[in-house]
């Protein structure tokens, strides 16, 4: 009976084979950093809306002179 050949764990490169648990830890690392990148982007773009609205409220707005229109005497 011949002997079973072993079952690679990775990725077979020729020269050397990358170990499927370096992948895994690898792609997990990567999706983390997405996610903690993206809660940094939603709480930047929340903070930079929040300033923005500050132009517009009234407070901050100059005041400014209507002409009185002119009352005719009777």
């Amino acid at each position: 009976m011949p002997p079973i050949p072993e079952k690679s764990t990775g990725i077979d490169l020729g020269l050397f084979t990358i170990p499927q648990s370096l992948l895994l830890q690898v792609g997990t690392t990567s999706l983390l950093m997405l996610v903690l990148a993206q809660k940094a982007a939603n709480q930047t773009l929340e903070a930079i809306g929040q300033a923005s609205e500050e132009v517009f409220r009234s407070d901050r707005l100059p005041i400014l002179d209507f002409p009185q229109p002119e009352q005719s005497s009777k």
